[in-house]
């Protein structure tokens, strides 16, 4: 099960053998691919096209355009649940040590330089992975101290990026 936040909005998301639930009911659509950002969906007669436009697979957080509304989602798993009903949420982290690629792809964009103090939300790289654009963004306050990679390289997974002083 997940919980997800949609433009503040609470709901939950689960899947069984017959496709998706959402708050326990059940969500019949067709969902065809347009492009890698770009998709085709049907629910109850009506059309609707859905663009990626930002997808931060480490803070769980996507950025959609539908019918030309921008939409703002928040997912969380039942361990960032559990964490969060113990008292131990990952959103209490304020100071960045550092930065590892959350996935393989090639380095497109480093927007900071050594020296340069950043805040939550601040822009680090840009990762280009599956054809799709992805700005990794500061979890928390910190000076960057050395970036360890260049325009133009090719990342792994949990490669160190980025170090913060």
């Amino acid at each position: 099960m997940y919980q997800t936040t949609l433009n503040g909005e609470n709901s939950t998301i689960d899947f069984n053998s017959t496709g998706p639930l959402l708050n326990g009911n059940s969500f019949d659509w067709d969902l065809t691919k347009l492009s890698d950002r770009t998709f085709h969906i049907l629910h109850q007669n009506r059309s609707y096209t859905a663009e990626v436009l930002d997808l931060n697979a480490a803070e769980k957080r996507v950025s959609l355009k539908i019918n030309g509304h921008i939409h703002q989602i928040q997912l969380k798993d039942r361990f960032d649940l559990l964490l969060e009903k113990m008292g131990i949420s990952g959103a209490a982290q304020t100071k960045v040590n550092d930065l590892k690629a959350p996935m393989p792809g090639l380095i497109v964009g480093i927007p900071v330089q050594p020296g340069d103090a950043v805040s939550k939300g601040d822009s680090l790289l840009i990762l280009e992975a599956m054809k799709m654009e992805n700005v990794l963004k500061a979890t928390g306050e910190g000076v960057v101290k050395t970036i360890k990679v260049l325009k133009g390289d090719r990342v792994e997974k949990g490669q160190v990026l980025i170090e913060f002083a």
